[in-house]
């Protein structure tokens, strides 16, 4: 009989411990599911450590693009390639001129920019801001490009925790602010005024996505660039045609 007891009371024991670890794992998985970006960094730290991911990466995906560019403007209504460090940039740009887009290969390294312009042969030597696009490598650098509206940022707060990235597996958290049209003029060389920003940044202070909205190309209605950042690392040897 007392064999008995203690057989029943270890298992018990088992049984209460079993319960409570399995209580605790169960309220860690609950707690830490959507609670992504709460490092305790304050928005102007989380910004900070943002810039210094995107200036210190060999290269990423990018992609800026619009869907209410305005009528009647010549500008960038997307762009999308592999920018790098230094600042390089190979990929196409779609131009709208006269109300009708134009992809455009696009190469430009060593503070020139190339491109393959419709119905001409070949590579051209151009002048980006005839079309109301910025040198496409500079959006990698420092002191003029994407990286540079994340030091550029006031008034910035930290907003919802989302999910994003490959198959929603990232916890992304929301950060907003203004922008100078200054700084923004590095990113569409006519930009005016100032510009309200929502920034999206992963766990480990990587920047995902950045939204601009404000006046981009002059006598024009406020409109949205929106800015994809993917594949952090990305290495390639971008060269002159």
């Amino acid at each position: 009989m007392w064999k008995a007891d203690r057989v029943l009371c270890r298992t018990r024991v088992a049984s209460a411990l079993l319960a409570t670890t399995l209580s605790v794992l169960t309220a860690s998985a609950c707690s830490g599911s959507d609670s992504g970006g709460d490092s305790g960094a304050t928005p102007e730290e989380a910004l900070a450590q943002a810039k210094t991911n995107l200036d210190d990466t060999s290269g990423v995906d990018l992609t800026l693009s619009t869907d209410d560019l305005p009528d009647g403007v010549t500008g960038v209504e997307k762009a999308e390639g592999v920018g790098t460090h230094p600042p390089a940039f190979d990929g196409t740009i779609t131009v709208v001129l006269s109300g009708q887009p134009f992809e455009v290969p696009v190469i430009a390294v060593d503070q020139l920019v190339y491109a393959q312009i419709p119905l001409t042969p070949g590579w051209q030597d151009i002048d980006p801001a005839e079309y109301g696009a910025p040198d496409p490598a500079q959006l990698m650098s420092p002191d003029h490009g994407f990286s540079s509206l994340l030091a550029a940022t006031t008034d910035a707060e930290a907003g919802e925790s989302v999910r994003g990235g490959d198959q929603n597996s990232e916890v992304l958290t929301e950060y907003t602010g203004r922008v100078g049209g200054d700084v923004v003029k590095n990113i569409i060389p006519t930009a005016s005024g100032d510009f309200d920003v929502t920034y999206r940044i992963t766990d480990d202070g990587e920047l995902r996505s950045a939204v601009l909205t404000g006046v981009f190309y002059q006598d024009s209605e406020s409109m949205s660039y929106t800015v994809d950042f993917e594949d952090y690392g990305t290495e390639k040897d971008i060269t002159a045609p």
